[in-house]
């Protein structure tokens, strides 16, 4: 892929510059090029490689859109951005798989959470949703146990590094330039541009779609933004099964979650690769790219503790914290939370497996925010909140974001009329 390195210069102002490289700045950068050839569009990122934080470092699922509260961005882009993700991966070859998921209620107890989330799911126009009594759930998962289930067949798995890179060539065809390792320290608004400091030397643009992930509320609040919402990590570790262990598992399968909180709780994901992961945990960490558990940082550990809603999250969720906390320093007790619905599993069937950073904005007042948050400062457009799952919605969330950036300041009509103008007075 013929991706650019960063230059010790000052750039030419372009029209719009885009922070971030993960599949979903990479997505806003190819639809604003699609929408209009000819505006000059700069993606600039932190590290050397696309996709390096959350895009590589998820589950690999493409969400159908169950879980999410109808009208919210969540459950309506969550659809949308399943179906163009198919479509893309298909154009691209990009490994991806429609292998179906399982949402298990253990107990008589659980059901009407199973109930609340067939009638989301129905609410949302998710595609071939269908209950399952104890029988049809042996018949899709001869090994897991419970005495219903939601069934969805929608709900794949996919390479998301590859669907980053493949929108990266994309972007690059189409005129788009991307400029790995340089990191944006500060943002300066002036009349008509963006002014984005960095190591390197200033980026100059007429506009600017931050979407920077963990680091977002940094950047928005140097934009001139409000500090609420704040960014705080959650790492999630998972365990995977060992090769020979892998039959018990053919799709995924989720227990019905705790509709209070973002997090679908401990399940046994199949991945791309063959794999077969159990988690993630979801636990509060000192760094915002903490992969490594005793990674501290303490710009970020002290950002989390001197935010309000740290204290007030901690207050109402300390029983949560201290499980996850479990998890986290017991293999036993973490494979037991998955053995629930798939009993056979043992904590010799594990072996250590990937982890990652849930960017998690946290609301001053300590609740945690679902939703997607696309907010605006002067000419830019600050994406402040996108966890899972914005991955599968990326194409669906880039519309939202052109669509926004057009009437917020008038991104392709007002580029449009100036490249006539340029071109008048030249002639």
């Amino acid at each position: 892929m013929p991706e650019t390195t960063a230059e010790p210069t000052s750039d030419t102002t372009c029209d719009l510059v885009v922070v971030g490289a993960g599949i979903l700045g990479l997505a806003v950068a190819r639809e604003a090029l699609r929408r209009d050839p000819g505006l000059g569009v700069h993606v600039v990122e932190r590290e050397e490689r696309v996709g390096a934080h959350q895009t590589g470092h998820n589950s690999g699922v493409v969400h159908a859109g169950i879980y999410y509260a109808p009208g919210s961005l969540k459950a309506r882009l969550c659809v949308e951005g399943a179906r163009d993700l198919y479509a893309f991966c298909a154009r691209h070859d990009v490994p991806v798989e429609r292998c179906g998921k399982v949402i298990v209620a253990l107990t008589e107890d659980e059901v009407p959470g199973l109930d609340a989330l067939e009638w989301r799911g129905r609410q949302n126009g998710v595609p071939g949703l269908r209950r399952l009594d104890r029988r049809g759930l042996r018949d899709l998962e001869p090994h897991a146990e419970g005495v219903a289930a939601l069934h969805s067949p929608a709900t794949g798995i996919v390479d998301f590094p590859a669907v980053a890179r493949a929108l990266a060539r994309e972007v690059i065809e189409d005129g788009g330039r991307i400029t790995l390792g340089r990191a944006v320290t500060g943002v300066e608004s002036r009349p008509g541009e963006v002014v984005l400091r960095t190591g390197d030397g200033d980026l100059v643009a007429r506009h600017a779609v931050f979407c920077a992930g963990a680091w977002s509320d940094r950047l928005a609040v140097a934009a001139g933004a409000s500090p609420d919402p704040r960014i705080v990590p959650f790492r999630g570790a998972y365990l995977r099964l060992r090769p020979e262990r892998r039959d018990l598992v053919r799709s995924l399968i989720y227990p019905v979650p705790d509709p209070s909180l973002p997090f679908l709780g401990v399940h046994l994901t199949r991945h791309i690769d063959g794999d077969v992961l159990v988690g993630p945990t979801a636990l509060m960490v000192g760094a915002r790219d903490a992969y490594r558990l005793r990674r501290v940082r303490p710009a970020d550990l002290g950002a989390t503790l001197a935010w309000p809603g740290t204290w007030r999250m901690a207050r109402r969720w300390w029983r949560t914290g201290l499980s996850e906390m479990g998890y986290a320093a017991n293999r036993t007790a973490f494979v037991r939370a998955a053995q629930r619905y798939v009993p056979e599993l043992q904590p010799a069937d594990v072996l250590p497996g990937p982890s990652g950073i849930r960017a998690q904005a946290l609301a001053r007042d300590g609740a945690l925010v679902d939703d997607f948050v696309i907010s605006h400062t002067g000419r830019a457009l600050h994406v402040r909140n996108a966890p899972s799952p914005a991955a599968t919605s990326s194409l669906a969330i880039a519309r939202l974001i052109a669509d926004r950036a057009e009437e917020a300041f008038g991104l392709f009509t007002r580029t449009a009329n100036h490249r006539r103008e340029a071109a008048h007075g030249a002639a």
